[in-house]
């Protein structure tokens, strides 16, 4: 899994690129999620696009991740899903929980 970052004002954004299934690259996703906190971004987009499958440990580090940032007070949106992410997250109706958008323009938005 390859991580590439960048914050601009209070967003951070986090692209991924590989699988997500489990150690150790569902904890550098954790990892990366409380680095840009850190660093002052307060939202945090995960762009999904490069992801070509994960599973329920992938899900559970993105489920952590989601509740580091909002105990931080911050909220976290994923991007640019993969068919098959995206019907993953409809058959765990994960849909209800995160935030899905199409473009990162699109999710961006949705913090102002």
């Amino acid at each position: 899994m390859k991580f590439k970052d960048q914050v601009e004002g209070n967003v951070g954004i986090l692209a991924l690129k590989g699988n997500l299934m489990g150690p150790p690259e569902t904890d550098e996703l954790h990892d990366e999620v409380r680095s840009l906190l850190g660093r002052g971004a307060k939202n945090i987009i995960i762009d999904m696009h490069g992801v070509n499958w994960l599973n329920s440990m992938g899900v559970g580090a993105l489920m952590r991740s989601y509740t580091s940032v909002r105990n931080s007070d911050g909220d976290l949106c994923l991007a640019r899903l993969t068919d098959k992410a995206h019907s993953l997250f409809v058959i765990t109706q994960l849909i209800k929980v995160f935030k899905i958008y199409n473009s990162i323009d699109e999710a961006s938005e949705s913090f102002q």
